[in-house]
């Protein structure tokens, strides 16, 4: 059960934090996920929704790159929410499902030499708060410098999605897989 209430619907709220609720539901369809909590501190829920379009939509860095770092993120935080969904929308980007149970497991076999370059550079960047040089020069080589600061950031951006589900211990939505953790 999640440590603060989960407010589901702009009608749970009053003002501009309804008005804030509204804006996001038209845009992401629901308040579900983080959306849920940071309501409880709208102008935050304001401004990382408008990150998180940017994030999630917007820009040149492939989605299916950003799903991955997405499974990667989850994984590495056990977080049930983050990992349920990216897991559904990894099957949508064609993210063969050996590939998300490699990351699930923390393994690299089976994992395609592509979609291993940006599970292991995110893994990286998480377990040891850098990269390597070679990995990553070869991702910059790959991606170029605006690519590279976009996925960088999309890592920072689903770790924080991670850690808020965390911290308040958001449940996952029961018809996504779940992380054994």
């Amino acid at each position: 059960m999640a440590r603060v209430p989960v407010l589901k619907s702009p009608n749970e709220l009053s003002g501009e934090a309804r008005a804030i609720a509204e804006k996001i539901v038209d845009t992401r369809k629901s308040l579900d996920g983080p959306f849920s909590v940071w309501m409880h501190a709208p102008e935050w829920a304001e401004r990382v929704a408008h990150l998180g379009t940017l994030v999630r939509w917007e820009g040149s860095l492939e989605l299916r790159t950003r799903t991955l770092a997405a499974l990667t993120v989850g994984r590495h935080f056990q977080a049930q929410y983050v990992w349920g969904i990216q897991g559904v929308i990894g099957a949508e980007r064609d993210i063969p499902r050996s590939t998300i149970d490699a990351i699930r497991d923390g393994l690299s076999d089976g994992i395609p030499l592509e979609d291993l370059q940006i599970v292991d550079f995110t893994r990286q960047l998480l377990r040891n708060n850098r990269v390597e040089a070679a990995l990553a020069q070869a991702v910059m080589d790959r991606l170029g410098t605006d690519e590279y600061v976009q996925l960088t950031t999309c890592i920072g951006y689903y770790a924080m999605l991670a850690m808020t589900v965390n911290g308040v211990e958001l449940e996952s939505n029961p018809a996504h897989e779940a992380l054994e953790v």
